[in-house]
């Protein structure tokens, strides 16, 4: 089954492109741009847009980095749980 296209205006930059995200997935990521970069804009007047969307990504990169480091420590602790549960050996 083909990928989904979108026709997406964002920040006043109209984008074209496909992805198996559903729809909602793809709004929800569309306003998450908009917010952080409606958050920095106001403080930083005097920086190009270019630049404002590269703080919006580097935000979001550290964002992604932090919740996969969250996730790796959850997932070492669960590994450290389950390893202290005895299953006893049904062979």
């Amino acid at each position: 089954m083909p990928m989904p296209s979108y026709n997406k205006v964002i920040l006043g930059l109209e984008l074209s492109f496909k992805t198996d995200a559903e729809p909602d997935r793809v709004e929800n990521a569309k306003a998450l741009v908009e917010e952080r970069y409606r958050l920095l804009n106001p403080a930083s007047k005097n920086l190009s847009k270019e630049k404002l969307l590269t703080f919006v990504a580097l935000g979001l990169a550290d964002d992604l980095i932090m919740a996969n480091q969250r996730l790796a420590e959850m997932e070492e602790k669960l590994d450290k749980i389950l390893n202290r549960i005895k299953v006893p050996d049904l062979a």
